[in-house]
């Protein structure tokens, strides 16, 4: 490989955190002008071209990392060279660039979607949008837990004010409730890193992972409080039982792009419980082994079924996809408290397919709406829509998905957890759980579509909706399709989640890559590791692109 290219490879880390803010930066010193004065004119488009442009690069920079890690490749960048733990490091395994590659594929298709004039109903949307994806990527590539908190903020900032974006009585009150509820658990998050910090002396992951083990009883107890106070944190972020009230008022009170890239946001907290408590707190962890085993299994189904009920409930559509994110959650973490690495495959796959079927009928839930007149998207007799073959098709697509029929990537990830849970204990209750939840699901979403789409007003004429529709139509597209490109894919994604639940299992592999990585006073810019697959690359200080 190139010297000079090589280099640049090895910055690669710190890219996808960069490029959001320098672009949120750009965009804030282009000024205001006044979003509405501005909308269709030279700023706006500009802000348009600018945002736009930046997350397709973070895109390409994502799968560059993700390319990367599928060779096995496990990158550390310690930043101002400071090598872990004392200093600051950024970690790329194949669990991270996963998730960055998840996060940004979503981010284009959902900004693009915004640009039909969504971007133009508040000020700095585009700025606040690429904070978001800053926050997002920080979170899945940091190597530190207090980092993790600093980066859980960012994306929180900014996804207060994206929250209320466009303004409005019922996304205020929503709104509120949303800061109130993440700022308390902020707070429990600084509770609980204290504790971690108090019995360990590091908040480094892979240097606590070590001394976790080496915990005597006494201290693996303190520790376990600690772990529960985390589980809150993290649980309260992903939406689990009981703590998911907050999110169906929110995510139906927001804006449709905004709901959309949301759809991420549990997955940080889904992100790191399986982080703290799958892997740091895994089976070597001695006396802290597996801290929340008891715990999470039970609170997942519950929140699957939770979920699935609300859903059959929910008198509104975009009220029910909240719910069936709710839902999707509780299966993913059913999967992940079995605590085996089959199952973590399975979840992974599962988190791959639920985050983008969940953005894709966000963006179609307003699609419907803005067709059906005064009604929105009230599950109620309305006027027909504008275009009910194309609105159908797509609907029946995302409901199919949504609710695991086959071929469909829903049905292939339900199957994954199912074979994964058939040689443990609690295979009944999660069989019961899932197969219950796909088919409450189906009658849900097939109640939802009758209203919509045949149980219609013959005297109303159909409503035309305003903006530009062939853009809206196009992102909520891409994202149906890319859930049909998860289920084409299906044996290669399969294989790289398989080989991200190994890696995960080899803390050791981990925490050398992380922990030894001084030779001859300076970090050696690659240095091979086989505990896992691949080699480990650690970049040199003196590097530059």
């Amino acid at each position: 490989m190139n010297p000079e290219f090589s280099s640049l490879w090895t910055h690669l880390p710190i890219l996808p955190v960069l490029l959001p803010l320098f672009t949120a930066a750009a965009l804030l010193l282009m000024g205001d002008g006044g979003s509405q004065a501005s909308h269709g004119g030279t700023l706006l488009r500009r802000r348009r071209l600018l945002s736009l442009g930046s997350a397709v690069l973070g895109a390409a920079l994502a799968w560059g990392l993700l390319w990367q890690a599928a060779q096995g490749t496990l990158t550390v960048y310690p930043l101002g060279g400071w090598p872990a733990p004392y200093g600051i490091v950024l970690v790329v395994d194949r669990l991270s660039a996963m998730m960055l590659a998840l996060t940004w594929t979503i981010a284009v298709p959902v900004l693009w979607y915004a640009t039909g004039g969504w971007d133009a109903h508040g000020r700095y949307f585009h700025a606040l949008y690429q904070f978001q994806l800053m926050g997002l990527s920080g979170a899945f590539v940091t190597g530190d837990l207090f980092n993790l908190f600093v980066f859980f903020e960012v994306l929180l900032i900014a996804s207060y004010v994206l929250m209320v974006h466009g303004q409005g009585r019922e996304r205020m009150r929503a709104g509120l409730q949303y800061v109130v509820l993440n700022l308390v658990a902020s707070g429990l998050f600084l509770i609980g890193l204290a504790l971690v910090y108090a019995l360990t002396g590091t908040l480094n992951m892979a240097d606590l992972a070590v001394r976790v083990a080496q915990l005597d009883p006494m201290q693996a107890a303190l520790f376990k409080t600690g772990a529960m106070v985390l589980l809150v944190v993290f649980g309260l972020k992903a939406a689990i039982a009981p703590l998911y009230l907050w999110l169906p008022a929110t995510y139906a009170a927001t804006s449709a792009p905004v709901a959309a890239l949301f759809a991420i946001m549990t997955k940080v907290g889904v992100y790191s419980i399986i982080r703290v408590h799958a892997v740091i707190l895994g089976e070597d962890a001695g006396h802290a082994a597996l801290a929340v085993q008891a715990w999470l299994l039970p609170v997942a189904l519950t929140t699957t079924v939770l979920g699935v009920l609300g859903a059959l409930a929910a008198h509104g559509l975009a009220r029910l996809v909240a719910y069936l994110t709710v839902a999707s959650v509780g299966t993913i973490l059913a999967a992940v408290g079995l605590f085996t690495p089959a199952a973590l495959s399975a979840a992974l796959y599962y988190l791959l397919h639920s985050t983008l079927i969940v953005a894709a009928l966000f963006l179609l839930v307003e699609l419907v709406a803005s067709q059906r007149g005064t009604a929105g998207d009230r599950l109620q007799p309305a006027a027909p829509v504008a275009q009910p073959f194309l609105l159908g098709l797509m609907t029946l697509l995302g409901a199919a998905s949504a609710a695991g029929l086959p071929p469909l990537p829903g049905f292939l990830g339900k199957l994954m957890v199912l074979q994964s849970a058939a040689a443990t204990p609690a295979h009944a209750w999660v069989w019961a759980v899932v197969l219950g939840a796909g088919f409450f699901t189906l009658v849900g979403l097939a109640r939802a579509g009758s209203i919509l789409f045949w149980n219609v007003l013959p005297d109303t004429s159909p409503h035309t909706p305003a903006g530009s529709s062939a853009r809206l139509t196009t992102a909520t597209l891409g994202l149906l399709a890319l859930s049909l490109v998860l289920a084409a894919a299906a044996a290669p994604v399969k294989r790289y989640t398989d080989a991200t639940a190994a890696q995960l299992a080899d803390q050791g592999a981990y925490a050398r890559a992380v922990l030894d990585s001084l030779e001859g006073g300076r970090i050696p810019s690659t240095r091979p590791y086989r505990g896992g697959e691949g080699e480990v690359r650690l970049p040199a200080p003196g590097d530059s692109p």
